[in-house]
This record gives C-alpha cells, sequence and structure tokens, in this order.
C-alpha cells in the first residue's frame, strides 16, 4: 500500500475509558487466548509470596506472568523507534507494525512495575492508595496479556487493540498523586530516601510506558479518514510537523509564551498581581521534542519562578528566559547534563541540543533549603505525629513548611490551581528532562535570586 493511502475504517470512535469489567468480557469473547501451550511462558503455580495472594488472588493467571515477564530486559526505547513507521497518514502495513511494536513492549513494562510494588513493604503495599496503583497495573496487564501470542494482522484487531491502549493511558492518570497520599499515609513505616527512590524509578518508567501507548493512539487517529485531532484521547494534531505526539519542529519559545501565559493568570487570581517575562537569545530555535512534557517542565519551573518573585516583592522585574541553542559541533560528552538510567535514545547522539536559562529576582534560595530541593518528601515525614502533612493544625500545615512535597502531590488530583507549595515540580520536572538525555541545573544567589537551566537534548533530524 502507498503512504499516502488512509486505510482505517473506524465505524465507532475510541472510548477514552471502557469498563474493566466490560473490556475483560469483550476481550475473553472476540479475542480468547491461544490454547497453544507455546504461547504461554510457565505453567501456573501458587504464589510465592502473601503479598500475592493477597493482592492478586482474583487473577491468578498474572500470578504466573508478572515473574517470569518481570525477569525479561526491558527493551532500549529510542525517539528513533517511536518515528521509524512513518509521518501520517500511515499505510495499513506502517499502523499495523506500530501496534505489534507496542504490544512487544508494554507487557513487560507494566509487569516491571508490578514486580517493584511487591517488593516494597507488606504493610506499604497494603494500603489502600497504593493497592489502587497495584491493582490498576494488574488491571492494564490483564488487558494485554490476550493479545499476546497472536499476531495482530488486520486493521480490525488494531482499532480493539487501540481501545485497549486508550483505557490504559486513562486508567493511569493519577498514578502519582495516587501514590504520594499512600505514602504519606506510611511514612512510619519506610524512609524517606526509599520513597523518592521508588518515585524517581516508577515516574521514569511511567514515562515511557505513557509516551509508547500515547505515540501508537496519536498515530492511530492521525491516519484515520476525515482526520479530527478532538476525538483522539492523546493531544494529537494535524499539523504536518508532527509524527504522533512528537513535534519535529518546536518552538520553545512558543511553548514558555503559552506557560507563562497560564502560570502568571494564576499568579493574578492569587497574588491579585500578574508577574512579567521576557524571553531572548535565540527564540525562533526549533527542535524534536514532546510537547506535552515540555509544557509540563515549563510550566513547574515558571510556577516557583513567578512565586517566588511576587512574595519577595519584585514584581516590577521581569523574569527574563534565555532560549540558547546548542552549536552543533560541540562533542557530545560535553553536551550530557545529568544522565538517566532509563533515558530514551535521541536519534543521533551528536544532534545539537537547547539550554533554557530561567532567571528570576525571587530571594534565590536559602542555603537550609537547597540541599533539599531534589527531594520528594521534603518536610513531609514528620517523626512523632499521626496527623498528615497540610492537614489543619498540623505542623506542615505553617507558610514555611507549604511546599511539602508528598502532600502537594497527592493534592494535585483535585484540580486546585492554587500557586502556593507548588515547589514538588523539580523533581517531577528533573525526571522528564533527564528521561531524554537532558536535565535540569540551579544556582540560587540567596538574598538575590535564582537561575535555573533546563538542557534537552536535541534528537537530530527527522526526514
Amino acid at each position: 500500500m502507498k503512504s499516502t493511502v488512509r486505510p482505517l475504517r473506524l465505524g465507532l470512535p475510541l472510548r477514552a475509558s471502557v469498563p474493566a469489567s466490560c473490556s475483560r468480557r469483550a476481550l475473553s469473547t472476540s479475542l480468547p487466548t491461544p490454547k497453544d501451550s507455546s504461547s504461554q511462558p510457565h505453567p501456573q503455580q501458587k504464589p510465592s509470596h502473601p503479598r500475592e495472594a493477597h493482592i492478586g488472588r482474583s487473577r491468578p493467571t498474572l500470578v504466573d506472568q508478572v515473574p517470569w515477564l518481570a525477569k525479561q530486559p526491558l527493551h532500549p526505547l529510542s525517539l528513533a523507534d517511536l518515528v521509524k513507521h512513518g509521518r501520517p497518514p500511515l499505510s495499513a502495513d506502517a499502523l499495523l507494525a506500530s501496534a505489534r511494536f507496542t504490544l512487544a513492549l508494554l507487557p513487560i513494562r507494566l509487569a516491571h512495575r508490578i514486580q517493584a510494588l511487591r517488593n516494597l513493604p507488606y504493610i506499604v503495599v497494603s494500603n489502600s492508595n497504593i493497592r489502587r496503583i497495584y491493582n490498576n497495573y494488574e488491571h492494564s496487564l490483564s488487558t494485554l496479556l490476550p493479545w499476546q501470542g497472536r499476531t495482530i494482522s488486520s486493521l480490525d484487531d488494531e482499532i480493539r487493540f487501540t481501545e485497549v491502549l486508550a483505557e490504559l493511558v486513562q486508567t493511569h492518570t493519577d498514578t502519582i498523586p495516587i501514590l504520594a497520599r499512600g505514602f504519606l499515609e506510611c511514612r512510619k513505616y519506610i524512609s524517606a530516601a526509599e520513597v523518592t527512590r521508588f518515585l524517581d524509578e516508577h515516574l521514569r518508567a511511567r514515562i515511557g510506558t505513557r509516551l509508547v501507548a500515547e505515540q501508537h493512539i496519536a498515530l492511530h487517529f492521525s491516519s484515520t479518514p476525515h482526520f479530527d485531532p478532538s476525538a483522539s484521547p492523546t493531544p494529537c494534531p494535524s499539523h504536518p510537523s508532527y509524527i504522533g505526539v512528537i513535534d519535529t519542529a518546536l518552538r520553545p519559545a512558543a511553548t514558555l509564551d503559552s506557560c507563562g501565559g497560564f502560570v502568571a493568570d494564576i499568579c493574578e487570581l492569587n497574588y491579585g498581581v500578574r508577574p512579567r517575562w521576557l524571553i531572548d537569545g535565540e527564540p525562533d530555535t526549533t527542535f524534536a521534542f514532546v510537547p506535552m512534557h515540555l509544557e509540563y517542565i515549563v510550566t513547574e519551573l515558571l510556577k516557583n519562578a513567578f512565586r517566588a518573585t511576587v512574595e519577595n516583592a519584585m514584581s516590577r522585574e521581569p523574569v527574563v528566559i534565555t532560549v540558547a541553542p546548542e552549536p552543533g559541533d560541540v562533542p557530545s560528552p560535553h553536551r550530557q547534563l545529568l544522565p538517566a538510567r532509563d533515558a530514551v535514545a535521541p536519534l543521533d547522539d551528536n544532534a545539537p541540543g537547547v539550554t533554557i536559562r530561567i532567571r528570576d529576582r525571587g530571594g534565590g534560595i536559602g542555603p537550609d533549603v537547597l540541599p533539599h530541593i531534589w527531594g520528594y518528601s521534603f518536610t513531609t515525614f514528620v517523626d512523632g505525629t499521626d496527623e498528615d502533612p497540610g492537614s489543619p493544625g498540623s505542623s506542615s500545615s505553617s507558610s514555611s513548611n507549604s511546599d511539602d512535597g508528598l502532600g502537594i502531590i497527592s493534592a494535585a488530583s483535585g484540580g486546585g490551581s492554587s500557586i502556593a507549595g507548588l515547589g514538588y515540580g523539580l523533581p517531577l520536572s528533573r525526571a522528564y528532562a533527564e528521561y531524554f538525555g537532558g536535565g535540569i541545573g540551579v544556582q540560587s544567589l540567596y538574598g538575590w535570586g535564582t537561575d535555573v537551566y533546563l538542557r534537552l537534548k536535541g534528537v537530530g533530524r527527522i526526514e
């Protein structure tokens, strides 16, 4: 088939969220698990750990599958993998290849997260919020397992598989806030260092898993006849520079202006003052990146800068944002800022990146605070108290402790737009930046202001 043909025949739009019982029943009737023993990794066995019996007792097959899948190595994901199927609209063959590639990755990635949750102390996993996340991962894996051992060989198969992916993405939308709530409630039974280590690993894994699923969903919708971007459950612009969720000609200055306006609105709502910002350097710079990730990072960094500027009574001074593309002949080792263990490989390791500096006059970061800014649990794990941080009467509800990392993350799912207490965005933003081979650096001049350097790794030229 030619790549110019739009092959999909969608009778009904994809459902972004399907009831779990209906989804499993539909799969079990229309897509039965193959009976061929070669498709089964190993015979059924009893749970080897009481945690498996407690949490996974309703799905015995998962108890069998998870340990085996979790021992499989993770595919070294690269952005080249995500764009190798070509620009949409894809041919039928390319779309099916994308679906098969996605199916090859996701079960193993989900099993790794289930196993990581099982490895937590039993009393922690028994918490209702953490158990909820565990059950969400189990459910998502259970919707993918019937597809293993079979080939996605028709467009009808691909449509049904994309529905499963849409449900998966929707199911895990609030994973981080719910986990944070659970860890807050279990703070007596797990150390702050363990929480930070787990959330760092979990967030990086979640970034990759969602990216793989959302990329195929976007490719699917952008390859349908009479493509309607609003019909996709994930952002899927019709602009020709997009390949799925990746914008191959992303202009950081435009994202900075858009996010700056959003954060300034929040500041004006809460403080009655609207901060100003100025973009200098080379604002016309473009590169290939995932816009959703850049928007999240920039929004969190500007929240911190704007809030500090307003609270330090320096609103008359604009926040200065400098966009600086790196020259193409800089050796790659000198451009790597903070390597990530589970980073996505760029298309070209020698591709130049972009550095964004955000400079504010917000008084800087105190020397007693600076060492803790990368921790999710800063001032959250309070010994000798049964009160939840941020609750009325608790010591952490005071203004000096308003940046409680986990407390703010756990409240994020409520959809509040308050500018206060949003310091948690720094470790989360760093995780997003590091995943793509970049990073975030902070330089504080206490009593004056702060410079934050966001380094975004270039991903090379995409034809």
